[in-house]
């Protein structure tokens, strides 16, 4: 799906930028055209300089946006969820990311979650970066802090895993 977006807007790397850019932090469009984040209205003269182009750019690749009905669909409907990694230490949870080999391959989160689930792990927040959009694919979950080095070890055996980092 991602790809058919980015090749949507191939003609023109600037607008190519801006899109990814979007994707990646979960902004969408309004009716408007304007670009927002689960509501509130981001200027585009801030996407701009986030993204390296101007705000002339945003602007057309939002109205590109609402005039294609595939893409338009997605980003009226597209929501930003918060990423707790930064403050996990300060609320007592451990990070685990985990690099596959493979990111392609099916299968990664599931035998990550199945070790985690043997140890009676809880689970707090769990995201995967779509190889699509990053150029460095992870699987980042977050945890109770206390975990049996057990885990680790598991975690590292899985075929699928090239590294982990906690």
């Amino acid at each position: 799906m991602w790809a058919s977006i980015l090749k949507t807007f191939s003609d023109s790397p600037s607008q190519t930028k801006v899109v990814k850019f979007l994707l990646e932090n979960g902004f969408g469009v309004n009716d408007s055209g304007k670009i927002i984040c689960n509501g509130i209205e981001i200027p585009a003269t801030h996407l701009g300089k986030a993204t390296g182009t101007d705000r002339r750019v945003v602007d057309a690749t939002a109205k590109r946006i609402l005039e294609t009905p595939l893409v338009r669909e997605i980003f009226l409907n597209m929501r930003a969820t918060p990423d707790i990694t930064e403050i996990a230490d300060k609320l007592n949870f451990a990070v685990i990311t985990i690099y596959p080999k493979d990111a392609g391959e099916k299968g990664i989160v599931g035998a990550a979650i199945d070790v985690l689930t043997r140890h009676n792990l809880s689970i707090r927040q769990i995201f995967v970066t779509d190889p699509q959009l990053s150029e460095d694919p992870r699987l980042v979950i977050i945890t109770e802090k206390s975990m049996p080095a057990a885990v680790y070890e598991e975690l590292r055996a899985l075929p699928q895993v090239r590294k982990i980092v906690l």
